[in-house]
């Protein structure tokens, strides 16, 4: 196999037209370039260069390699350049993968960020389901993932960060408390916060599929002491206010699924407990990060409002 530094020493030494020349411009002696010429042409089985009084010229093998040694070169140079653009963030891609209710609040703004500060980045997004999405971070197929946790169930925290199975770190962005959804006219709207425990008797409407943000509901509720009758399932947050405007139950949403509010619904903030849904960004705790996703993440954690 022919060797790609003795092939640029080749070229080095046709477009200088001497070895001296060409040692001088690499930063070897002649003899070095000499020698290494020699073990190419053994290399190549067939004579490279030919002395021309005090200077050499290429064969015709020469220059066919010399030819392939500077298209070489070039694609070298290029790569280089590729490098530095995928490191300095200029290019390359970001695949993220969110859940409905964090597009447009977190997700928005922090693809916009991107695009500002890293134009030459492509960001792929994909909406998937908030119950499982590490897979795809922990495999490699996203660079990062927003979760889902009921609050408190992550242990080892550290300034806002937590250690997740399988070589996953969560980053914690925002709590996101649930609000209690009643039918307008209902004995509780005149309230301005209801106790979680004042539900207890009601007829709940489900909103949330099984996982970690019904199980944020369901640990509230054990908390106070009952678990909620649950006589419609929706698995929809705007599906299940629909329900709830109808007379069918109550229901809990979390703050950010209250974008689109039905107007026969009144919403009402919960104490004694609260019950809260953790967000957390997860990305892979052995890949560097890029500059996008740095910025990504900032974008995410701001949005969030720092993490509190």
């Amino acid at each position: 196999m022919l060797d790609v530094r003795r092939m640029q020493m080749l070229r080095a030494v046709v477009t200088s037209g001497s070895v001296t020349a060409a040692a001088t411009r690499l930063g070897y002696t002649p003899s070095a370039v000499s020698q290494q010429i020699a073990v190419l042409e053994k290399e190549a089985r067939t004579p490279l260069l030919e002395r021309v009084g005090r200077g050499v010229r290429p064969t015709e093998a020469g220059l066919l390699l010399t030819g392939y040694a500077d298209a070489i070169g070039r694609q070298v140079a290029e790569a280089e350049t590729a490098l530095d653009d995928l490191r300095a963030g200029r290019t390359g891609r970001l695949a993220v993968r969110y859940f409905a209710t964090a597009g447009a609040a977190l997700v928005a703004p922090a693809v916009a960020r991107v695009r500002a500060e890293h134009p030459g980045v492509q960001v792929e997004l994909k909406l998937i389901d908030p119950e499982d999405p590490l897979p795809d971070v922990r495999e490699g197929r996203a660079d990062l993932a927003l979760v889902v946790r009921p609050e408190g169930e992550t242990e080892g925290e550290t300034e806002g960060e937590a250690e997740g199975a399988g070589g996953v770190r969560l980053v914690r962005l925002l709590d996101d408390p649930y609000r209690a959804v009643l039918p307008k006219g209902h004995p509780l709207a005149g309230r301005r916060t209801v106790a979680l425990a004042d539900l207890a008797e009601e007829p709940w409407v489900g909103s949330e599929w099984p996982g970690p943000c019904l199980d944020a509901q369901l640990s509230a509720c054990e908390a106070a002491g009952f678990r909620p009758r649950f006589v419609v399932e929706s698995g929809d947050y705007v599906t299940a206010q629909g329900f709830v405007a109808a007379g069918l139950g109550v229901s809990l949403v979390p703050r950010l699924g209250l974008g689109s509010r039905h107007p026969g619904v009144v919403v009402r903030e919960i104490r004694r407990p609260e019950p809260v849904r953790s967000i957390f960004a997860a990305v892979r705790e052995a890949a560097e990060p890029t500059p996008a996703l740095r910025s990504f993440l900032e974008a995410l954690r701001e949005a969030g409002g720092g993490g509190a």
